[in-house]
C-alpha cells in the first residue's frame, strides 16, 4: 500500500541532552493529553517530544492518510527531523499500533525501547480468526455511526467512558471537558479514518518485530480497550516484556492514576 503524502506535523520538543521519549497520543486526542507525564519526564532528564496525529490536534487536516502504515511513516518523520537515537517510544491506545506498526515498517535501529499502554494491539475485531478480539463488528458498527450521527453527544459519552471505572468517573470533571476540547480539535474525516484503523488493524505480525525492551502498562477496569484483549495479549506475544496492571484504572489511565502511570514508566526508562 503506497502512503499518503507528508503532512505538517505540530511537535512539542522539551529539548536538552537527555534521551528522548517520543509520546504518542491515543484517539481522539493531541499531545497535549500527555501534560501529566511531560512535566515528571523532563525532570527526570530526559528530553521529552509530543506530537498530534494527522488530523488532530493543530496537525494538518489532509483528506487522506489514516491507516497505520501512513502513521507509521509519519512517526519516522518526527524521529528524522529531530535526529533522535536510542529513542524510547511510548504510545497510548490507538498510539500503540504506531509503535507496532513502525517496528515492522521501520525496524527498531533508533529505538532503545518501548511502552505500549492501554494500547490497541494485538488485534481488537473479534473474528472467527481472532476470537480474543474484545470488539465486536456490531459495537464498532455503532461507535461509527453515533459519531457521524451527532459528533458532540458521542464525544461527550465517550469522555465518560474513556475516564469510568464502572459507573465511577474517577478524573475531575474539568479534566473529563479537557478531554472533550481536545476531541473537538480533531477533523471528522479524520477522526472516522483512524477509528477505522485502530478498530480492524491486526497488530499480531508487526509484534514480532518488537524485539527491544517492552513495557506494558493497562488499568485492569479498562472498558474502552480491556486488557484482556489487549494487554495481556501483547505482553504474551512479546518476549520478556513486562505487565503492569493498574487496580481501579480506567483507559484514560495516565490522567487517572497518574502517580501509577509515571512511576511504572519512569521505573522502566531508569534500567
Amino acid at each position: 500500500m503506497m502512503a499518503a503524502s507528508p503532512v505538517t506535523l505540530h511537535t512539542t520538543d522539551t529539548g536538552g541532552s537527555g534521551r528522548p521519549v517520543v509520546l504518542i497520543h491515543g484517539w481522539p486526542l493531541s499531545g497535549e493529553a500527555w501534560q501529566h507525564q511531560i512535566g515528571p519526564l523532563k525532570e527526570a532528564g530526559y528530553r521529552v517530544i509530543t506530537y498530534d496525529r494527522r488530523g488532530f490536534g493543530t496537525s494538518d487536516k489532509p483528506a487522506e492518510g489514516f491507516d497505520y502504515d501512513t502513521f507509521a511513516d509519519d512517526l519516522q518523520r518526527v524521529l528524522e527531523s529531530l535526529q533522535l537515537e536510542d529513542v524510547t517510544l511510548l504510545g497510548f491506545s490507538m498510539g500503540g499500533g504506531e509503535v507496532a506498526r513502525y517496528a515492522s515498517r521501520h525496524g527498531l535501529d533508533r529505538v532503545r525501547s518501548v511502552v505500549f499502554a492501554a494500547a490497541v494491539p494485538p488485534y481488537l475485531l473479534n473474528g472467527a480468526d481472532n476470537p480474543e478480539g474484545p470488539l465486536d463488528e456490531a459495537s464498532y458498527q455503532g461507535l461509527r455511526g453515533s459519531l457521524e450521527e451527532d459528533r458532540e453527544a458521542f464525544f461527550d459519552e465517550f469522555a465518560t467512558g474513556f475516564f469510568s471505572a464502572g459507573d465511577q468517573l474517577t478524573v475531575s470533571e474539568e479534566e473529563r471537558q479537557q478531554a472533550i476540547g481536545l476531541a473537538r480539535q480533531s477533523d471528522q474525516g479524520a477522526a472516522l479514518g483512524a477509528m477505522d484503523a485502530w478498530a480492524t488493524t491486526d497488530f499480531r505480525a508487526d509484534l514480532q518485530s518488537v524485539t527491544v525492551p517492552t513495557l506494558v502498562i493497562h488499568g485492569d477496569a479498562d472498558a474502552t480497550v480491556p486488557v484482556e484483549g489487549s494487554g495481556q495479549r501483547t505482553h504474551q506475544a512479546i518476549s520478556g516484556s513486562e505487565l503492569v496492571i493498574i487496580e481501579g484504572a480506567p483507559h484514560g489511565v495516565n490522567v487517572s492514576h497518574v502517580d501509577q502511570f509515571n512511576s511504572a514508566v519512569l521505573d522502566f526508562l531508569a534500567r
